[in-house]
């Protein structure tokens, strides 16, 4: 029998543990009205894609800007007011349900983060790279950065507005020209627990199949918790997403999607935990 001081009851708390660890971050995709996140793993993977003549990228981190952490109180939705939850015309306690999402400017709810979320705002990239010694290195960070942002907003959605490269090494001149070293990579978290689209979206409810029928969505995923997590005063959806498909648009379209086949008409927010390649896909 298992009970709640159980060895096999603690190692499933480690495992999730380990688990949401993995995922690094969560990214705010495009704005405040979006109500969209992704893992930063997952879009650690994407912008390694971005290859470069003579750079090897080594570490790669994704986290707030400079400017996003100093100026976060002149941000409208960082302000006190803009945190009111839709029905309050003051202060905590004047009114709506506890804990619901930001009030967008048009009076519409937004939903809440996902636990330890960062705030929409723009992006910060960090990343060591080895460059080819036959090339000026202004060069070779100029077209690296270049990529990333592109990256980041063609194939993501991510608001990027610093990109602080360290160079690390010079390559010799017979290294193969490549993006990415499998030795400076971090190793990949676990595979998150899916739900297929095909098979077990049915369990998820309406909120479920709604997700799994939009295109660019490969399945639900669970990390943390269901695939559809249902509070009083939000939806939360897991899910991954093709990697020919643009990251936010996706999200975009499961929130349409959720939104139109629940009843209650709560504030959904969608949180990308990984991007599926297809084999042998040419990034």
């Amino acid at each position: 029998m298992t009970t709640e001081r159980s060895p096999q009851r603690a190692d499933g708390w480690t495992a999730a543990v380990r688990q949401r660890l993995g995922l690094g971050r969560l990214l705010p995709l495009g704005g405040a009205v979006d109500g969209a996140w992704i893992a930063e793993t997952a879009a650690a993977s994407v912008l390694r894609g971005a290859t470069v003549e003579g750079a090897v990228l080594g570490t790669l981190r994704i986290g707030p800007a400079r400017e996003a952490t100093t100026g976060a109180e002149t941000r409208p939705e960082t302000r006190p007011e803009a945190r009111r939850p839709v029905g309050a015309a003051g202060p905590a306690g004047a009114g709506g349900p506890a804990g619901a999402g930001v009030v967008a400017e048009a009076g519409l709810a937004l939903p809440p983060a996902p636990p330890s979320g960062l705030p929409p705002g723009p992006l910060r990239i960090e990343a060591e790279f080895r460059a080819a010694g036959d090339r000026p290195l202004p060069d070779s960070a100029a077209a690296l950065r270049a990529a990333l942002v592109t990256a980041a907003a063609a194939r993501l959605g991510l608001e990027i507005a610093e990109v602080d490269l360290r160079v690390t090494a010079l390559l010799d001149d017979a290294a193969p020209d490549q993006v990415t070293d499998p030795a400076d990579a971090p190793s990949p978290p676990a595979p998150a627990p899916v739900a297929k689209a095909s098979t077990k979206a049915e369990a998820e409810g309406p909120a479920g199949e709604a997700a799994a029928a939009v295109p660019g969505v490969v399945s639900l995923t669970r990390v943390l918790g269901g695939a559809v997590h249902t509070a009083q005063d939000h939806i939360r959806v897991e899910v991954a997403t093709a990697g020919d498909h643009r990251a936010l648009d996706v999200a975009r379209s499961v929130r349409t999607a959720v939104s139109a086949a629940t009843a209650d008409r709560l504030p959904v927010s969608v949180l990308v935990t990984d991007v599926v390649e297809a084999p042998g896909a040419n990034r």
